[in-house]
């Protein structure tokens, strides 16, 4: 169906692909993983015919048509969240838009001396919006659209006047509508809540067409996908299975080329050394010389490439006292929008409570009261004795002073730490050589929430409150992240999507819903066991 042939290609001096080939064939579902700057949107790019190999080539079959969505998701305004949507449908976008535009005219009195003509067109165009299936691909556009979080005004409102996060699902849902042979996600997981990631899991499923996609969530991939391709080295390898099966299988390869490595280190190092004693003497030089003749013949094992993954260990935090953190009949209200109406709430030491609910249940204001970033309108908020806090929200990023270096900015947070100890720091979090001489300014998301969570965790405070912290972090990182926490020992309340972090680090649940708040014993795989769903208005 689609087929990679011996593609080379160069991106500036970083070879990214070298003579290699892989295939992609109807209804097949691939994960596609490889460190970053690896090529995986390049790959993407070559598929959807966006850039060429540099040799090589990329074959798609006749009439087989791709959908492509990516994090650029260019310009939107000035039509509702539907119409664009539809507009990835083709021909009967337009057919739409003119509809609406028609019934504007009808509604419009400035026009009524054209009312018949206006009426005539009308009868016209939606007779072809109907024979283009018009009204089922409206329908269609709204289900896909309300499965990744959109409330019916959201639908119909200006595209235009939605966040950067939102545009992405707008973008998303397109391609989802489409229903082409292939699609090619980058990154559909990100921006996305539990609630929506669910829907698109399930969707991705039941899709009858060729997937390959790309995610940071290993959970959501686990779940989809039964083949994975990685890119390694400039190479394409295919492993048939799941994200898991690929990390047992790869981790397996390494320890067999590791073991034939040191066999054949080991028979060189006694070959050479035999032609070291004997090639001074004549009545050896037979044997030398078919030995040096067999060297040179031996085709060489190379050792397994050591991937750069570096353990973040925490110094020990102070210990804080039993009571770490409480809310006492809070209620907290958003102009004539209740979200807490005297609550109780109180975090204990060693506790990891994670915060569940739908998409403006309130979580976020939750840790914002517990911070101090938000005042309750009644009751109190209070931090326990010898309580220090880390805090780590999406808005943390913003406050990095965009003209100092990723050292810098290190540098200026811990003035008495030694350059190693630093630099240590900046790789575990993925800076490694002259990354940490990059600008703040010129970060990508994921390299700012690395920098952010590098800097409340190397003195460690006691106490965690963490608002999405695996957003923008990649699979390397985000494990990394979860080993460092699961061997933290203070106390943990934090909002997340990434089931794995929920899984491996939660022991409590406080679940936040319209009826009110429910407080679980147990961590997330426990609350699941108990509730049978995944998330707060999920049904598993």
């Amino acid at each position: 169906m689609i087929r990679l042939e011996n593609i080379s290609k160069q991106n500036g001096q970083q070879l990214l692909f070298i003579e290699t080939s892989a295939a992609l064939l109807p209804g097949e579902k691939v994960g596609l993983v490889g460190p970053n700057g690896a090529g995986k949107t390049t790959l993407f790019r070559m598929i959807a015919g966006q850039e060429q190999p540099d040799e090589g080539q990329v074959s798609v079959d006749r009439g087989v048509t791709i959908g492509y969505f990516n994090q650029d998701v260019g310009e939107m305004a000035g039509r509702s969240a539907v119409a664009e949507v539809m507009d990835g449908a083709g021909p009967v976008s337009a057919v739409a838009a003119e509809l609406a535009e028609l019934e504007a005219a009808m509604a419009d009195p400035d026009a009524a001396e054209n009312f018949d003509a206006i009426l005539e067109r009308y009868g016209e165009v939606q007779a072809r919006f109907e024979e283009l299936d018009g009204y089922a691909l409206d329908g269609r556009a709204r289900e896909v659209l309300a499965g990744l979080g959109f409330s019916q005004e959201m639908m119909d409102g200006d595209v235009g006047a939605l966040s950067g996060g939102w545009k992405m699902r707008v973008a998303l849902a397109r391609i989802l509508l489409m229903r082409p042979d292939a699609m090619l996600l980058d990154e559909p997981s990100n921006h996305l809540d539990i609630e929506s990631l669910i829907w698109l899991e399930g969707f991705l499923k039941g899709y009858p067409g060729a997937l390959l996609m790309t995610s940071h969530d290993r959970e959501f991939m686990n779940r989809i996908v039964g083949k994975i391709i990685e890119i390694d080295g400039g190479s394409l390898n295919s492993y048939s299975g799941d994200y898991e099966f690929y990390e047992r299988q790869r981790a397996q390869n390494e320890l067999q080329q590791q073991a034939q490595f040191e066999r054949q280190q080991a028979m060189l190092a006694k070959e050479i050394k035999f032609i070291e004693r004997f090639k001074a003497r004549a009545s050896h030089a037979a044997q030398v010389q078919s030995r040096v003749k067999k060297l040179d013949k031996i085709e060489r094992v190379e050792p397994p490439r050591r991937r750069q993954s570096v353990a973040f260990e925490f110094a020990p935090a102070p210990r804080s006292g039993e009571e770490v953190a409480t809310l006492s009949r809070v209620s907290k209200r958003y102009g004539s929008r209740s979200i807490y109406e005297g609550l109780d709430f109180q975090v204990r030491r060693k506790e990891r409570w994670c915060v569940m609910g739908v998409n403006g249940a309130g979580k976020s204001t939750l840790l914002k009261l517990i911070a101090g970033a938000a005042q309750p309108d009644e009751g109190a908020a209070a931090l326990g004795a010898n309580v220090k806090m880390g805090y780590f929200a999406q808005h943390a990023m913003e406050l990095l002073n965009g003209e100092h270096s990723v050292f810098e900015a290190l540098e200026d947070a811990f003035p008495q730490a030694g350059q190693g100890s630093l630099r240590t720091l900046a790789g575990c979090f993925g800076f490694s050589g002259d990354d940490v001489e990059k600008k703040c300014r010129v970060l990508s998301g994921g390299e700012k929430a690395r920098l952010v969570m590098a800097k409340m965790l190397y003195d460690p405070p006691n106490f965690l409150v963490l608002d999405e912290p695996t957003n923008h972090l990649d699979l390397g990182t985000k494990e990394m992240l979860v080993e460092a926490l699961a061997a933290y020992e203070g106390a943990m309340l934090f909002v997340s999507h990434d089931r794995r972090f929920l899984a491996a680090l939660s022991n409590r649940v406080l679940e936040v819903t319209p009826e009110g708040v429910h407080q679980f014993g147990g961590g997330y795989t426990e609350y699941v066991a108990r509730t049978g769903r995944e998330a707060p208005g999920v049904h598993g």
